[in-house]
């Protein structure tokens, strides 16, 4: 007996110890997944009915409450600011302030107190990853998450691309309800839509329409930057000698007639199986609330820049190297061609992708990896979903005749996104400190950490303009191994580290070389 009950109790432990290894394993192959593998991994051990409506007229009612409690109430606080900053009488954010709701700097002469603007947001991970607008977050130095229960709690920016107008924070939480990805790609104009967020200070509202177009283009993002760029420059308009002001905004917009107002930005916008389709974005409206036309930016490019945040702490953009006008009726008669669809390609740049594939000036873009390309949103859409070294197959027209050639997509190393200054109250819970850092940060991998001789640290994957980073000449790239005496492998470590800041002062110790050591103090408040 004794013989036996020895036996089983080292079955019992050597399971034990079985079953903890595998969660380890588990939970760190996880840790390296995409959230859509995430979610696909989840789905897989958690079946769910599959949605189906009612005969006769549309049931949203299994949809709706799919989502709705994974969609987020978000509010920022904004620094007080003053004419002194270059705003020119307003809000940098003027352009959005329609949709969002950002309240309008009335006497730019006078300093500000703090002032604060709501918006929506959805959670994509059960550990507190959230998607919402870049300009739901931008210039905040608090921001704030309601979750439906009520309970309030603060996050933290892990990514923003103006570019796209998207943006991930996190919060910490586990075991959250997400909402799962659908695929923007089978979208078809026509099906039903729900639209979930909180608008005009109202508590959880889901609206329903449908898609009434895809591959939008409203402008509104291509306006917003190029008032930042405008405002970098000093408020002066470029020079002829002056580097031109660069449109870098993407914009192929899904097109809803489902209700949006002031306090849905960065809701989802979902099908009628409660999958994420959208992030809803901006309106299209002479009164500032909602007249027919709301704009969601799709999921597949959601997906990719969240996916990119996470794993490199920025966006990877991939280009081809061309400039090009979209082809019209008006367009073939002034370029005297025949074709009237398509992107007639302007300009090839030296050294970039569509050069070494051959590409020139005069060439008409007809179809990307065998689709038709039907705008020039819907070229940059899918070109931003693609990452440097990805291969894509343009075919194109040259003297009639129509080509395939493969071009290999080139990193864009310009600066895709900067922030201005903002101000803050002297003390910060540690979010806050993070969140005025002006930084991303990933962890740096065995093979940089063997290069240094380091056992701990992160690399600086983004510094925006007005941070503490920025404003201390911080430099991307740098290895940061301990902040305030604590050793750091993850945002997560910099985000805690930061709590114990004295005296307002960071400490921040880099190496941004073996053998050598970079020591920092920087004061909170400058």
């Amino acid at each position: 007996m004794k013989k036996l009950g020895l036996t089983l109790l080292t079955a019992l432990v050597g399971g034990l110890i079985a079953v903890g290894g595998y969660k380890l394993f588990e939970s760190k192959q996880e840790q390296k997944m995409s959230f859509e593998e995430r979610q696909q991994l989840h789905y897989a051990n958690n079946p769910v009915p599959e949605v189906v409506s009612s005969t006769g007229n549309p049931d949203f009612t299994q949809a709706a409450a799919m989502v709705a409690p994974a969609v987020v109430h978000i509010t920022t606080t904004y620094p007080g600011r003053s004419g002194s900053r270059g705003y020119g009488g307003g809000s940098p954010m003027d352009l959005f302030e329609e949709f969002f709701g950002m309240p309008r700097q009335q006497q730019p002469q006078r300093s500000q107190p703090p002032a604060q603007a709501t918006g929506s947001g959805v959670i994509i991970s059960e550990d507190g990853y959230i998607v919402t607008n870049n300009h739901v977050v931008v210039d905040a130095n608090k921001i704030e998450v309601q979750l439906t229960n009520k309970r309030v709690v603060e996050a933290k920016i892990i990514g923003r691309d103006p570019n796209t107008d998207l943006a991930l924070i996190k919060i910490n939480e586990k075991g959250l309800p997400f909402v799962r990805f659908g695929n923007s790609d089978e979208v078809r104009i026509g099906e039903w839509v729900l639209a979930v967020g909180y608008p005009l200070g109202l508590e959880s509202t889901v609206t329903a329409g449908i898609v009434s177009a895809t591959g939008r283009s409203t402008g509104i993002i291509a306006r917003e930057l190029q008032q930042r760029q405008y405002q970098q420059r000093g408020g002066g308009y470029p020079q002829s000698d002056e580097e031109p002001m660069v449109n870098t905004a993407v914009e192929s917009f899904i097109q809803t007639d489902a209700v949006i107002n002031k306090g849905n930005s960065g809701g989802p916008l979902v099908n009628a199986s409660g999958e994420l389709i959208g992030i809803n974005s901006n309106i299209m409206t002479p009164t500032g609330t909602y007249a027919g036309y709301g704009f969601a930016v799709p999921v597949n490019l959601v997906k990719k820049i969240a996916d990119d945040f996470i794993k490199f702490g920025r966006v990877k953009r991939g280009l081809i190297g061309i400039t090009f006008r979209e082809l019209s009726p008006a367009a073939a008669k002034e370029l005297e061609i025949n074709d009237v669809n398509g992107l007639y390609v302007i300009d090839v740049v030296d050294g970039g992708a569509a050069k070494e594939a051959g590409l020139k000036e005069g060439d008409i873009i007809t179809k990307l990896d065998g689709r038709l390309i039907a705008s020039s949103s819907d070229l940059q859409e899918r070109i931003y979903r693609l990452r440097p070294g990805d291969k894509v197959k343009l075919t194109y027209k040259r003297e009639g005749k129509e080509r395939d050639v493969t071009v290999t997509l080139k990193e864009d190393t310009s600066s895709a996104e900067k922030a201005d200054e903002a101000d803050s109250e002297a003390k910060r819970s540690a979010t806050e400190i993070y969140n005025k850092l002006g930084a991303g940060f990933v962890p740096a991998d065995n093979a940089k950490k063997k290069e240094l001789g380091i056992s701990s640290g992160v690399v600086v994957t983004q510094v925006h303009q007005g941070g503490l980073f920025d404003y201390f000449n911080v430099q991307r790239g740098l290895v940061i191994t301990h902040i305030n005496g604590q050793a750091v492998n993850s945002a997560d470590d910099v985000e805690s580290a930061l709590a114990n800041s004295e005296r307002g002062i960071i400490h921040v110790v880099g190496v941004p070389q073996r053998g050598s050591r970079v020591e920092l103090r920087i004061p909170i408040e400058y």
